[in-house]
């Protein structure tokens, strides 16, 4: 990627960042107190996200290398892994920033339209895994706390269940018939944009076409690959309930890891009903309050979480933006 590239994805990143670092609603010195009061569960919680990014990378590296002569090293994809997610963080509607950013990174190392393929696959497959991550929290809820349970809260659980099948269904439909073509084709129908996109469409329809048919072949002929990378997705974000465990230690040792999962899923739903937000400022903490509370938890609990999870999201933000700058002289391709 050229280096004029780089330096704008990384200016949009810097230039959040110090936004979001002036919209906490605390002092400084509360957050600093809090800090210290979480003690060696704080860098516990940092030190987590690495074994999970790295999961994440490997998820991505089984699918950007299968099929492939030109295989990328695993430790290219963790970097680009950790830059993507940061700029997904600090930009609103999430992948209007690390996406763009992988496609033109991997682009010369595997050619463009393998690079499309693949980040729209692991994409796909990052966002695949959220749906069957919540509709397993709900088989846990049921499982823990069915009994007894209001109308409102098993008419929610319905809602949420036939909203997490819908889902499954449309990416079983794009894993078999491509994504690429026909989200272009919708977004052609829009106001303002679409003249453009359909323009865009013409001059590269082929491309479009080659995308969307590696899209397809990885479901319907390399199970393994589909399977394993899904697997891993779903993996971390079990992994990755741990946070919850790690900050709630700090209050109690009386948390169940399972009661985790059903805060981290719930919030996380709550949150991603708020995707236009950077960071999901707030939608975030107000999930995690929420879920607490309904689990009969302080409500304290969920706000003081949001806060270290947002900490710990700036330091991996920061450790993404700064990979953007560094190790993109040598090109790993094994």
């Amino acid at each position: 990627m050229p280096a004029r590239y780089r330096n704008i994805f990384l200016f949009i990143g810097v230039a959040a960042v110090v936004v979001m670092l002036f919209s906490f609603d605390m002092s400084w010195d509360e957050i600093v107190g809090h800090v210290r009061r979480a003690g060696i569960w704080f860098p516990a919680v940092v030190l987590l996200w690495l074994p999970i990014y790295m999961m994440n990378a490997r998820a991505w590296q089984m699918i950007v290398n299968d099929g492939s002569e030109r295989r990328l090293g695993f430790w290219r994809v963790l970097k680009y892994t950790i830059s993507g997610y940061a700029l997904n963080s600090v930009t609103p509607v999430g992948l209007l920033g690390g996406e763009p950013y992988r496609i033109m990174e991997l682009s010369p190392l595997v050619g463009s339209a393998r690079a499309a393929s693949s980040v729209i696959l692991y994409a796909m497959m990052h966002i695949f895994s959220h749906f069957c991550f919540w509709l397993f929290s709900v088989g846990l809820f049921l499982l823990r706390y069915g009994r007894g349970l209001s109308w409102p809260v098993l008419a929610v659980l319905l809602l949420i269940i036939a909203f997490c099948l819908a889902g499954l269904l449309f990416f079983r439909s794009s894993y078999r018939n491509g994504l690429a073509m026909r989200t272009l084709r919708l977004l052609a129908r829009w106001p303002l944009i679409g003249s453009r996109v359909g323009r865009y469409i013409r001059e590269h329809d082929e491309g479009i076409r080659e995308v969307d048919n590696q899209i397809a072949a990885l479901h319907a002929q390399r199970r393994t690959t589909f399977y394993g990378s899904l697997l891993l997705e779903f993996a971390a974000r079990m992994l990755g309930c741990l946070e919850i465990q790690f900050i709630l230690f700090i209050f109690t040792s009386d948390i169940s890891y399972w009661d985790c999962v059903l805060m981290q899923a719930f919030a996380s739903l709550f949150a991603n009903l708020f995707f236009f937000i950077p960071m999901q400022m707030g939608s975030k903490e107000g999930g995690l309050a929420i879920v607490t509370d309904s689990l009969h938890m302080n409500a304290a609990y969920g706000v003081l979480t949001g806060l270290i999870t947002r900490l710990r999201e700036l330091i991996w933000v920061a450790i993404g933006l700064l990979l953007i700058r560094i190790g993109n002289k040598k090109r790993p391709v094994e």
